[in-house]
């Protein structure tokens, strides 16, 4: 579930993601075969990842909200475990950092899960020396080998993961399940639904200059695909998987990893003072 954003501009990287997590818990009825799966949302999840030391560098992850063998927990909560393995370590490259950070959680995985139920990450990060940024995929345990996006010179773009029907609709102007939906009606072939998806993406993409994009725009539109997932599930009969309050930061040549809005621990919502004698 979730909804992850890696946005590479020219001026900055952006990484963005909301904060719910979904865990699906079966409950058996006495009068069914089979037990349901009733989901249960949680919308204080870190998924915005920075470590400490590595200061040009920062991941958002998506998909399995939680990993390990008997008590799985979240990817955040295992931060200061990587931090204490980097602990002398150098700043890092971007790849190497993803690289380092897939073995940490290769490690933590039981074994092997089923296509599509991976903890997937999306890192952004600048390399010393280098005048533009990388973003990298990496997918915990099926596809740990990163993967870079929009990775030739001069190119920008912006990558995104987890319950993304929405966002591709906006972006792109289908999602998936058009071409999956096509490929099965019209008995295409792969090659020919290849073709289809680069078709329809250059004649009904939204038409966005990626490379002329302030960061601030860069900003602007990571939190508007975001927001927009989270209203449009809060009036749909599907699973509501993106929501709570959305977490983003950027990453630039000069600054570095700089939180732009981060939730932060609070106490009781709307009470200023407590006292003994304001709750029964």
């Amino acid at each position: 579930m979730s909804l992850g954003i890696a946005f590479k501009g020219p001026e900055g990287i952006v990484l963005a993601a909301d904060s719910r997590v979904t865990l699906m818990a079966q409950m058996q009825q006495p009068t069914l075969p089979t037990p349901m799966l009733l989901p249960a949302t949680y919308d204080n999840a870190t998924k915005l990842l920075r470590v400490k030391g590595q200061d040009y560098v920062g991941a958002v992850t998506y998909g399995a909200g939680a990993i390990g063998a008997t008590e799985p927990r979240t990817a955040h909560s295992y931060i200061p475990e990587f931090e204490q393995e980097l602990a002398d370590t150098d700043r890092l490259s971007t790849e190497a950092f993803t690289k380092r950070l897939a073995d940490f959680f290769l490690a933590r995985m039981p074994g092997p899960v089923p296509a599509g139920q991976d903890m997937f990450f999306l890192i952004g990060g600048y390399d010393e020396g280098e005048a533009y940024g990388h973003v990298f995929e990496i997918s915990i345990p099926n596809n740990p080998t990163p993967r870079e996006h929009n990775a030739n010179a001069g190119e920008f773009g912006i990558t995104w993961g987890g319950q993304k029907e929405y966002t591709e609709r906006l972006l792109n102007g289908f999602d998936v399940s058009l071409t999956n939906l096509t490929q099965q009606f019209l008995n295409l072939t792969d090659a020919q639904k290849d073709g289809l998806i680069a078709h329809l993406k250059q004649n009904l993409g939204l038409r966005i200059p990626y490379q002329f994009l302030p960061l601030q725009d860069c900003v602007d539109v990571a939190i508007f695909m975001i927001r927009t997932t989270i209203m449009l599930q809060t009036w749909s009969v599907s699973v509501r998987g993106v929501g709570g309050l959305i977490d983003l930061a950027t990453v630039t040549r000069t600054e570095g990893f700089q939180y732009i809005q981060q939730k932060s621990i609070i106490g009781e919502r709307g009470v200023s003072k407590w006292t003994p004698t304001q709750f029964p």
